[in-house]
């Protein structure tokens, strides 16, 4: 960057200090990251030039100058405008990130670790995302900025969280809360469930707000679209051993040459490129039988509670016939005592008829409680009934959800064999290919060597030509000599 030219020979102070403040302004601004295709662009506000055109008059122009540095200071200065260039620098640099690893990843075709430069570029990004507009809490030793709290919600809010947290709780070798979320971060993403464990955090900003800012990257528009990018991760295998990894002291800077455009890069081959897609296709395929195997797990699951449920309904749809018999049983007998009695008391003296009419109430009394019991009991049994239909309705409907989900885990297998087939194809085809040039440039190599043996023939021709076209003329003028001197 070029220095101020003050209007006059020497310095002022004047002009000092806006040198200042211009270095400054430009210092604040930092830097802009934006995409360009698939690479990354840093652009330096460099529109705004510092010098000053000599055609005008000096008075004009440095005015001009100083009114175009304060103005950028007031941007410089506006916290609003800086928070939002940061969100957008990291969600770029995010994007980046996820979509070099995934590509990387595919092309490498097997399980990552802890030394591979891409994923670790991409806990350090992710690092920064957390630590964007945290607040700063003061304890005994001073303040301290950690991401460690935050993540330790997401267990209250997705109870397979739960697990990670405890194992990193666990690690002998942690002692800060920054290597603690560190070590979350890298269990999540083995997990594969790291997409969906930022996602439950995001969506609760009412929690968020105690360890954020209200304009930081968790609380923005930005947070939620690297949360769904992360999906992407979930074709990724990683395996990392936290053992003996020192996770509290690594230094957390992002590597921009990864991610610089470099004009002399190559595009893969044809076969490469379709060999990729294949992967991905593969990766993907992978993933969506893993979610049917787990779907059809659930629905294998109710089924078995509907059978036991089924089962228990019958036992005790038995039960209740078996009740229904005894009470009609006990009806029986109790009609039969009731016409034995009636006529014993037409039969037999008025004196008696007293105790055998309390009897005989006592009796009616009886039958009209048995009698609503085994009302109840129908309609208990009814209910049943309608509830077993129930069950063996949704049963039903589960067996056919069950077949259609077979049937298309057996159609994605089948497109598996297919794709699979497909690439060992390609690959033969490519050794063919590879085996066919090699045999032609062997052709071309012999063709050369006989066209060069067939050149210094032909000169060995010439030259025999030329030596039996001297030996004629010569011996032609032999034979002249010798003609006269016959005659």
């Amino acid at each position: 960057m070029s220095a101020l030219t003050p209007p006059t020979d020497a310095p002022t102070p004047t002009t000092d200090k806006i040198t200042q403040a211009a270095m400054e302004t430009i210092y604040l601004c930092k830097f802009r990251v934006s995409m360009d295709g698939e690479w990354l662009c840093l652009r330096e506000l460099d529109d705004i030039s510092l010098t000053p055109d000599p055609e005008p008059t000096h008075e004009d122009s440095w005015e001009d100058l100083t009114d175009l540095v304060e103005q950028m200071r007031d941007d410089g200065e506006d916290p609003n405008y800086l928070m939002a260039n940061e969100r957008m620098n990291l969600m770029n640099m995010a994007k980046l990130s996820i979509k070099g690893l995934i590509e990387s990843a595919l092309n490498l075709g097997r399980t990552l670790d802890s030394d591979y430069a891409p994923l670790q570029q991409f806990f350090v990004v992710m690092e920064h995302c957390l630590k964007h507009g945290l607040r700063a809490k003061k304890t005994f030793l001073g303040q301290n900025k950690s991401f460690w709290g935050p993540l330790e919600l997401v267990e209250k809010l997705v109870p397979e969280a739960a697990e990670i947290t405890a194992s990193v709780k666990d690690l002998p070798g942690l002692k800060t809360p920054v290597g603690r979320g560190r070590a979350w971060l890298r269990l999540a993403l083995m997990q594969k469930k790291l997409s969906e464990y930022m996602k439950a955090l995001i969506n609760k900003k009412e929690l968020l707000s105690e360890f954020y800012e209200p304009n930081a990257l968790m609380m923005e528009e930005e947070g939620a679209i690297i949360a769904g990018l992360l999906v992407g991760l979930n074709v990724i295998d990683a395996n990392f051993c936290m053992k003996g990894e020192d996770l509290d002291s690594q230094v957390g800077v992002i590597d921009f040459s990864m991610y610089l455009k470099d004009g002399n890069s190559s595009k893969g081959s044809e076969g490469d490129g379709q060999i990729t897609a294949i992967l991905d296709q593969k990766n993907y395929v992978e993933e969506l039988n893993r979610h049917l195997n787990a779907t059809v797990n659930n629905l294998q699951a109710k089924v078995d509670a509907l059978e036991k449920s089924n089962t228990k309904l019958t036992e005790e749809l038995a039960v209740a016939n078996n009740r229904i018999i005894t009470l009609q049983e006990e009806m029986e007998r109790v009609k039969e005592e009731s016409s034995y009695i009636l006529e014993s008391n037409r039969k037999g003296p008025k004196q008696d008829r007293t105790g055998e009419g309390q009897a005989l109430s006592e009796a009616r009394k009886h039958l009209k409680e048995e009698t609503q019991l085994r009302l109840d009991v129908e309609k208990e049994l009814e209910l049943q009934i309608s509830m077993r239909q129930e069950m063996e309705l949704a049963m039903k409907m589960l067996e056919k959800d069950v077949c259609e989900k077979q049937e298309a885990l057996v159609s994605l297998r089948q497109q598996l064999d297919d794709l699979r087939a497909l690439k060992h194809e390609l690959a033969f085809k490519l050794q063919s290919s590879d085996l066919g040039v090699k045999q032609k440039s062997e052709l071309n190599i012999r063709l050369e060597e006989k066209t060069n043996q067939m050149a210094a023939t032909i000169k060995q021709l010439e030259q025999s030509e030329k030596d039996l076209v001297k030996q004629a003329k010569t011996l032609n003028s032999a034979a002249n000599k010798l003609i006269p001197k016959h005659h």
